[in-house]
């Protein structure tokens, strides 16, 4: 994002550079009647924050780097710590759906689906679950993980137990301490 921006203003800069020598030189205008080039339509550099992710995440999660902080701010986590879920869960492919249903970016399970056979104690597993299609949108997935997880915090007051209640129910810790792992090996 912050490239293509770059890119735009640095195009707009020259198309306007040279459309006024192009002008001038042509006779059309004298330089002391040009107006000077109009500034292009994009926020000036100072005002585009770079991603504050590790280096070390590859470019498939840095395509999401906005969303990241943006959600991981929401739930007052270390936006590396989303980073590391979703390059375990998915890579970075958002459109990604695994064998037991879950969808998107951070895996989450909807209401449809093979998910939809899941039966808890009381009834469908996921029933209060958003359904695949909304799922499939990156930004809300990563809302809606992000979210789930920040309420998992909440409710068990550990990142661990959280990240376990996270991860698929027969794994016990092992979910977690892949996601911690991840997280201290990219984030240095």
């Amino acid at each position: 994002m912050i490239f293509k921006r770059l890119v735009l203003l640095m195009i707009s800069a020259a198309l306007a550079c040279c459309a006024y020598m192009l002008f001038e030189i042509a006779g059309t205008i004298q330089p002391s009647q040009a107006a000077a080039p109009a500034a292009p339509a994009v926020e000036p550099l100072a005002a585009i924050e770079p991603c504050q992710l590790a280096p070390a995440f590859p470019d498939a999660i840095f395509a999401y780097c906005d969303l990241i902080h943006k959600y991981a701010s929401a739930i007052n986590v270390d936006p590396n710590l989303l980073a590391a879920i979703i390059l375990q869960e998915s890579g970075g492919n958002a459109s990604i759906i695994s064998h037991s249903g879950a969808v998107g970016l951070m895996q989450v399970m909807p209401n449809d689906g093979i998910a939809a056979t899941f039966q808890c104690v009381n009834g469908p597993c996921f029933a209060a679950r958003p359904g695949t299609n909304e799922l499939l949108d990156p930004e809300f997935n990563i809302s809606y993980g992000a979210n789930l997880l920040g309420s998992l915090i909440t409710r068990t007051g550990s990142l661990r137990e959280a990240l376990r209640a996270y991860g698929p129910m027969d794994v016990g810790y092992y979910y977690a301490d892949i996601i911690l792992q991840i997280y201290s090996d990219y984030s240095g």
